[in-house]
């Protein structure tokens, strides 16, 4: 039977979910168990492939061509393991298919309620992956905040599913913001005991807090979260602001949070997590040997998370090749004008990249870039890959 781990989030948004999760599921492969992530969104939209990039980022595209969530995209990254539609569930998908099972006359015309129907659902797509008899884990992670209208139903089937699984095969992992006061030089408890307090509303006793916060938090900040949010103090996990992204599952090895999971949830412990190659790649990433300029022309600068995997690609392009990618944003909608002042813009790049995006605004000086590369003679050009202008 497979195990299941849900991570919430409290006090704020963007507190990295999908990096926490992404971090655990790269450590707990690494000592040997089969590891999947999904994410599960609160929005009504059926999928973000119709969302605009500055509501959401970037819409990431699985194998199976579906239109998903870009932490899709880092769980892809960290565990080099493909994902598919099953990986990513929002409300608007759920409401669908249980209209649609209405429509058909599956209820034997019950009135169709939020429970049980949508919490029946959402438990039936959580469980599917770990179905398939593939997973010795899988993890979900909750998008979101406690607290919002809009995730009581995803809570609620939290709810129900811990209590059917039992604690031995399903727990809670809240992840927090612990803020520092620069004015009265110290880190406050006060918001992450409201959010675990919000969580126990709904019935939900978080196992482990994963705290995030920019200063390190010592043992009288611990025990004082341990006390009131009723967890052990071993389960109270520092995640202190990490130079990249990829340090997070060197961070979380040392807090031993990969450790406390498989005591939680009763895992054997098959071996130590062997993280050689995970270093190897750090170690390339942070002591390049040269370095390289890229204009990445586009339309949603004002956003970065709209233009991730692409971010990302070229990090993990130049730490295989022991090289700094410096990316430079450059607005499609300024690359207008005569071929000599375009050229100007663009011939102090080691390359370009011409990003994807819908829509006519920007697309004269997408193809003005196109245009320059071409006749420059690049190896290569594509709608979405860089080339050579040099």
């Amino acid at each position: 039977m497979a195990k299941y781990i849900f991570v919430t989030g409290g006090v704020t948004s963007s507190l990295g979910k999908g990096i926490i999760s992404a971090s655990l599921a790269k450590l707990l492969q690494a000592r040997g168990f089969s590891i999947t992530i999904q994410k599960f969104d609160p929005y009504i939209n059926v999928d973000p492939g119709t969302l605009n990039p500055y509501e959401h980022g970037e819409c990431y595209v699985t194998d199976d061509g579906a239109e998903t969530d870009l932490d899709l995209g880092h769980y892809e990254r960290f565990l080099n393991t493909p994902t598919s539609q099953a990986n990513n569930v929002t409300t608007g998908r759920i409401y669908q298919t249980v209209i649609n099972k209405e429509r058909a006359g599956d209820y034997l015309g019950k009135t169709v309620q939020v429970i049980p129907h949508i919490t029946d659902e959402i438990k039936r797509r959580a469980q599917l992956l770990g179905a398939t008899n593939k997973y010795d884990i899988v993890i979900t992670e909750l998008g979101g905040t406690v607290g919002d209208i809009e995730s009581l139903p995803y809570l609620e089937a939290l709810r129900q599913l811990r209590w059917e699984l039992g604690r031995d095969n399903c727990m809670v992992i809240h992840l927090t913001l612990i803020p520092y006061l620069n004015a009265a030089k110290e880190l406050k408890t006060k918001p992450t005991q409201h959010s675990v307090k919000e969580l126990l509303s709904a019935g939900i006793q978080p196992d482990i807090l994963v705290c995030r916060t920019e200063h390190s938090i010592n043992m009288d900040i611990r025990r004082k979260l341990a006390l009131f949010c009723n967890v052990d103090i071993g389960s109270v996990v520092e995640a202190i602001d990490a130079e990249t992204i990829y340090d997070v599952p060197l961070l979380m090895a040392k807090e031993k949070l990969d450790a406390t999971v498989m005591l939680k949830l009763r895992l054997p412990d098959r071996k130590e997590p062997d993280l050689a190659p995970w270093k190897a790649f750090l170690g390339r990433l942070k002591n390049p040997v040269h370095a390289v300029r890229i204009g990445l022309i586009g339309k949603y600068h004002e956003l970065q998370d709209a233009y991730k995997s692409i971010f990302e690609a070229f990090i993990h392009a130049g730490a295989v090749n022991e090289c700094r990618v410096k990316v430079v944003p450059i607005h499609s909608e300024t690359l207008i004008g005569t071929a000599e002042e375009v050229r100007q813009r663009l011939e102090e790049y080691d390359g370009i990249l011409v990003a994807p995006g819908f829509g006519e605004r920007g697309i004269e000086g997408k193809i003005n870039a196109i245009k320059y590369a071409r006749e420059q003679k690049c190896l290569s050009l594509a709608s979405v890959w860089g080339c050579s202008v040099r």
